[in-house]
């Protein structure tokens, strides 16, 4: 490679409204991603790690509270995956178990088909119906706070797995039915870290080795092609396009979280479809772990004269994942009096607003696990080898400072989501005279939604473990 031309690859960041510098220009950085260890160096441990929570989960204590895979899966890691989202996009997925034991399985035993038509063109919808199907099956049959039934959904996942890296090629798994697929697009969308194709080098290249791989190093597991990507919402950051591409044209650069969302071009229903039950499954997850749920019960049986919880909590879980989707689509009709547009084509649109907020809302909720229940995590481990906690709290904050970091959040949250909409409308609508008039309804819209989340954080909360 030239000089000039290594020189237009480090230096030249693709788009720079919204990224800063490029990573890959710090040769450790380069030469640790290049390398045999990476990523492997990493996916190993984490896979020993889920082994352990697995044995903990299946043979360990029978009780959430004393079993350190429940302490591990839903104090520790399930609140940490939002923040990971944010900060470094889909990286998690690059470390992932089930990728490593998907491509485990394809060395040894993959047939390498490719994938069914149906999950290509529908397999966002699926990965937002089980993720959507797994949330609702927790309240119903307890999986959290059962070991055995963490256990059980971590098998049923690994068999998912084991059988599409044995069937189809790459990681056909993590793309079209990974339960967090869709929660992770979206989120890496908003994210704080970017891959990208240099286009000025790119334009003289002539092979896709990036796409397709080399004799060395296999093609983009996400079937992902890196000299036209423009969104992150499917790039794990293996490495695998940096450690094929012939020029040095792959950039991984930091930028202001939020900005992929304001720059869309050609929005998906699927998107703003999840941003909106994701929202409304923060406000059913709130509410079942306030102190007062089960006097909400108990006026549902009296008052509706309904006495099962699975038609209470279904009928529930419906309905607040229904509410947001009702009121976005009816912003939609609003501000489509005045932008022309249908409203579901401004449901589309308008719908990656909601995502900073949802975030916000998401780690918000689970930073109350985090930080009222994280000692659990030590306490659980330090009772396999006999050290038990004599009735200390599990805190490791008070509930008044989680409430303000709780605040906080949403006020983040809040402000991110109305300055996409300001940017989507600008973009897309910036010629014309009634900008505000378009705006004005997903502005209350937003709004609201903060508010209740507000008051939900007001009230006490029950603890999982």
């Amino acid at each position: 490679m030239t000089e000039k031309k290594q020189k237009s690859a480090t230096e030249n960041v693709h788009n720079p409204e919204k990224a800063f510098g490029n990573l890959l220009a710090y040769k450790p950085v380069y030469a640790f991603i290049k390398s045999k260890w990476y990523p492997r160096l990493l996916q190993w441990p984490t896979l020993l790690v889920f082994a352990l929570i697995m044995y903990q989960l299946l043979a360990g204590p029978t009780k959430g509270h004393d079993n350190l895979g429940t302490a591990l899966t839903w104090v520790l890691w399930w609140p940490l995956i939002p923040i990971i989202f944010l900060i470094l996009g889909r990286f998690w997925c690059t470390l992932c178990p089930f990728g490593l034991i998907n491509d485990l399985v394809q060395k040894f035993v993959g047939n390498r088909m490719a994938v069914p038509l149906i999950l290509k063109k529908y397999g966002i919808w699926i990965i937002d119906f089980i993720f959507i199907f797994i949330t609702w099956s927790d309240h119903i049959w307890g999986i959290v706070e059962s070991p055995v039934g963490s256990g059980i959904l971590m098998l049923l996942i690994t068999t998912g797995v084991v059988i599409s890296g044995a069937l189809w090629e790459r990681r056909t798994w993590c793309r079209y039915l990974c339960f967090l697929g869709g929660l992770s697009g979206n989120y890496a969308r908003a994210g704080m870290l970017q891959l990208r194709a240099t286009p000025e080098v790119c334009k003289n290249c002539r092979t896709a080795s990036c796409y397709q791989g080399n004799d060395k190093t296999p093609g983009c597991a996400m079937f992902v092609f890196p000299r036209t990507m423009d969104t992150t919402a499917e790039c794990n950051y293996c490495g695998d396009c940096v450690k094929t591409c012939p020029n040095q044209s792959i950039q991984l650069s930091p930028r202001l979280p939020t900005s992929e969302l304001w720059q869309v071009e050609r929005p998906k229903l699927e998107v703003a479809f999840l941003a909106l039950v994701i929202m409304g499954i923060v406000f059913i997850q709130n509410i079942t772990m306030l102190e007062i749920w089960p006097q909400i019960l108990n006026w549902f049986e009296q008052g509706l004269n309904i006495r099962s919880y699975f038609i209470i909590f279904t009928l529930s879980f419906l309905v607040a994942m229904s509410i947001p989707l009702g009121l976005l689509l009816f912003s939609g009709y609003l501000s489509g009096k005045v932008n022309g547009d249908s409203a579901l084509k401004n449901f589309s649109l308008f719908g990656y607003a909601v995502i900073p907020l949802d975030m916000a809302g998401h780690i918000a909720h689970n930073l109350f696990h985090l930080l009222a229940e994280g000692k659990s995590i030590l306490f659980t481990g330090l009772a396999l080898f006999g050290i038990e906690n004599h009735g200390q709290s599990a805190a490791l904050l008070d509930t008044a400072t989680i409430q303000v970091l709780q605040y906080i959040l949403i006020f983040l949250g809040t402000f991110g989501s109305i300055y996409v909409a300001y940017r989507l409308a600008k973009s897309h609508y910036g010629e014309q005279a009634h900008t505000l008039k378009i705006l004005l309804p997903y502005i209350a819209l937003i709004v609201l939604f903060s508010l209740i989340n507000i008051v939900l954080f007001l009230m006490p909360m029950s603890m999982r473990m």
